[in-house]
């Protein structure tokens, strides 16, 4: 895999995906026109593990109706300020979603698929928590 990012104006780049797709990257010092490369780093993580999950309750069958990941880093306050922890919150609605299911498919997220949080996790404190918001 190859990725690049190529240099705009100030601070700002358009990164180029090994498949082809652009994204712009900013400081939120400069112009703000994109996110920071910290702020994707979150992003990704959120990605990774919310496509791991999706997938697995798909899998069991399970009648998603809305998903969301948010994922909250807490930065050190000195250079290079890399995360120090990262709170990953899943917020899941559907009609048959039961706490048993979502538990699973956190946990192999977390423990088999998701190779962000599998990175991350050799640096980073990562917590994972949910939320179902189930139709009555």
């Amino acid at each position: 895999m190859k990725a690049k990012v190529v240099w705009v104006e100030k601070r700002q780049f358009v990164g180029i995906s090994p498949s082809g797709h652009g994204i712009v990257l900013d400081s939120p010092e400069e112009t703000n026109n994109g996110p920071s490369p910290m702020e994707l780093v979150l992003i990704s993580l959120a990605g990774c593990t919310g496509m791991d999950v999706i997938s697995i309750l798909e899998k069991m069958k399970k009648k998603v109706e809305s998903f969301e990941v948010s994922c909250e880093g807490e930065r050190a306050d000195t250079y290079p300020k890399v995360y120090k922890k990262i709170k990953v919150h899943y917020f899941i609605k559907g009609e048959d979603i039961d706490k048993e299911s979502v538990e699973r498919a956190i946990k192999l997220s977390k423990e088999k698929y998701c190779s962000v949080s599998a990175m991350l996790s050799n640096s980073v404190e990562i917590d994972f928590d949910y939320e179902i918001l189930n139709n009555s």
